[in-house]
């Protein structure tokens, strides 16, 4: 079968699934080429800006661009159509600001459910020494506005999709979508629990181990694009969120999880391949998270 299908497992034979794969890829560049250029939208609707095509990444000894490289990490579990627009948008977005990066696919393919903070963790541990500062970053939200500040967070984590921001998350203990931390401090948490499995919660968890660390949250200031400084590609009606709770899981969502974290994420690497998205390069890593159902019986479908 094609490379890029031994990626992603699954039970479609391989030429349907390729030419899926192919169709939604044309239609999701051409649906953000369209939003950003203005074609086919309703008068009075802002344009969306794109970035530039950006050069490639420079010579380590090339000093415009800063000696910080950035680890993308983004959770990842079958939206291929948001990786196909993801990818190459944000190579292009932070090489326009001349950020050393690497974007890291974080591929769950285990039959547990998804679970973003330990996909986070196992992104963090994988990453590599070239790396010293990590994005935790939706796969459906595209920044918009480039005066966006995506470098190194020496002073603190860095919040850069704040509820003043967020199209739709607005309370001020947020830190979701897109959280820029040094290795330092997010080892200085002990990472993210790993006690969370389905959608949300794990980021106000989060935010709470920031706090207890003693790390000072900072947020963007001076844009003025407000809701729309950012792109959500999510489609409720067409993605679902797995926000099933069962008895014990309610209790525990609200807890802060003293104990876990990066110490004790279980896991193993299935693949790590580097490819390209339309010129852009990127790194598949095929995770097999393991979990105790006596510890968290809420991690299965069941």
């Amino acid at each position: 079968s094609p490379p890029l299908l031994r990626l992603f497992p699954g039970r479609l034979s391989a030429f349907p699934l390729f030419l899926l794969a192919l169709l939604l890829g044309f239609a999701s560049l051409l649906w953000l080429q369209l939003s950003c250029s203005g074609e086919g939208q309703e008068r009075g609707v802002p344009r969306q800006p794109c970035p530039p095509p950006a050069p490639l990444q420079p010579p380590e000894e090339e000093p415009s661009w800063g000696p910080h490289r950035l680890a993308l990490l983004v959770p990842f579990r079958e939206r291929f159509e948001e990786l196909l627009a993801f990818v190459p948008y944000m190579h292009r977005f932070l090489g326009k600001k001349r950020i050393r990066h690497h974007i890291f696919i974080l591929n769950q393919v285990d039959h547990f459910r998804f679970n973003r903070a330990s996909l986070i963790n196992v992104g963090f541990l994988e990453s590599g020494n070239d790396t010293d500062y990590i994005a935790m970053h939706d796969v459906d939200l595209l920044p918009l506005n480039e005066l966006l500040d995506y470098s190194f967070p020496e002073a603190g984590p860095f919040h850069v999709a704040s509820p003043e921001l967020h199209p739709l998350y607005h309370y001020k203990t947020y830190v979701g979508g897109i959280l820029l931390l040094t290795k330092q401090h997010y080892e200085l948490c002990n990472g993210m629990s790993n006690r969370f499995w389905g959608w949300g919660r794990e980021d106000d968890e989060f935010y709470r181990r920031i706090k207890g660390a003693g790390l000072q949250l900072r947020r963007p200031s001076g844009i003025t694009t407000g809701y729309e400084t950012f792109q959500h590609l999510h489609d409720p009606a067409w993605r679902k969120r797995d926000q099933k709770r069962i008895a014990a899981q309610k209790q525990e969502q609200f807890k802060v999880d003293r104990e876990g974290g990066l110490n004790n994420v279980r896991y193993r690497i299935e693949s790590r391949t580097d490819l390209s998205v339309a010129g852009a390069p990127c790194t598949v890593l095929n995770i097999l998270l393991d979990c105790d159902t006596n510890e968290t019986p809420w991690c299965t479908f069941g």
